[in-house]
């Protein structure tokens, strides 16, 4: 099971009931955090959610909204006596760019690391295959394709030809390998192929671009901005690098995703709602996400989480 949290929905400002957007997504107790904007560790506590295991913090850009809650919130996690390494990871310019926002918070006990990407790296962190792909905004800009890898089907038939010990079976069904009688044996000597996992694709800040329908295939929850809801906002989503609700709903369509989450709403748009009903339109499965909007996703054959607002 994937758990994914939007502690924050906004764009651009906080207002005084939507803070800015981010996204928390937890499995098995660790979890990655995606953006970082002012006041993001208040709105994870609004949301009933700590970092207290978070192994990935990432960023789609450097704008002020997506990073300028990054040095509270490490001071936050050093106080509550944090001390393994931090792995952060996002545009060319992150080392650069941290570093300069920690001259309010020099001294850390724990260490950092840093992960520059340029949108064609897979790497792994929290359980988690993460895939960057760039986008395009104003800056230099990242979208994630998260995903929850599953194992292959317990094959009895193949544990037996391969003369795999009973004694092993169980243990394989949960590690890679396990010994026995002085014998090392592999998770595959006894596993089908691998299965579908669970995909969550996270994007905001960009207008409409191929990676997008590429990286959003089939995703079992697509979470895209919504920074306009009114189409007659065009021309200021082309002039400023953003989308509008019905753009977002037909990349959700395009691309056969299983459910569109809208998130990072404009200042200038306080009841998103009010213009949901024409992105359903394109895609029925869309929702207006709020602060600490929430979902539990499982394996295609257990039951499926819902969304609510908390």
């Amino acid at each position: 099971m994937l758990e994914v949290t939007l502690p924050g929905t906004g764009g651009t400002m906080p207002l005084k009931n939507r803070w800015l957007t981010c996204c928390l997504l937890r499995h098995e107790g660790e979890t990655v955090l995606i953006d970082c904007g002012e006041g993001t560790q208040i709105a994870l506590r609004c949301a009933g959610k700590t970092v207290q295991r978070l192994r990935l913090l990432c960023f789609t850009h450097y704008h002020a909204d997506h990073i300028s809650g990054l040095p509270g919130l490490l001071l936050s996690m050093g106080l509550d006596g944090r001390t393994e390494p931090l792995l952060l990871a996002g545009p060319r310019g992150l080392r650069r760019t941290v570093e300069g926002l920690r001259v309010i918070a020099p001294e850390l006990p724990f260490p950092l690391e840093y992960l520059e990407l340029d949108g064609t790296e897979t790497f792994s962190a929290a359980g988690l295959t993460v895939e960057p792909f760039a986008v395009s905004h104003t800056m230099p800009c990242l979208g994630y394709r998260l995903t929850l890898p599953r194992a292959g089907k317990f094959d009895t038939e193949k544990a037996k030809e391969n003369q795999v010990p009973v004694a092993v079976w169980s243990r394989l069904q949960k590690q890679e390998t396990a010994e026995h009688d002085g014998i090392c044996y592999h998770r595959s000597q006894v596993l089908g192929p691998p299965r579908r996992g669970i995909s969550v694709t996270y994007c905001t800040d960009t207008r409409p671009v191929p990676a997008l329908l590429r990286y959003a295939d089939s995703a079992d929850l697509l979470i895209l901005e919504g920074m306009y809801g009114e189409d007659d906002k065009l021309p200021k989503a082309v002039e400023t690098r953003h989308m509008l609700f019905s753009e977002a709903a037909g990349i959700a369509r395009d691309a056969n995703a299983k459910r569109l989450w809208l998130t990072h709403y404009s200042p200038s748009l306080p009841n998103p709602e009010e213009f949901l009903a024409a992105a359903q339109a394109i895609f029925p499965q869309t929702e207006c996400a709020a602060d600490g909007y929430d979902t539990d996703l499982c394996f295609p054959d257990e039951e499926a989480g819902i969304a609510h607002s908390d």
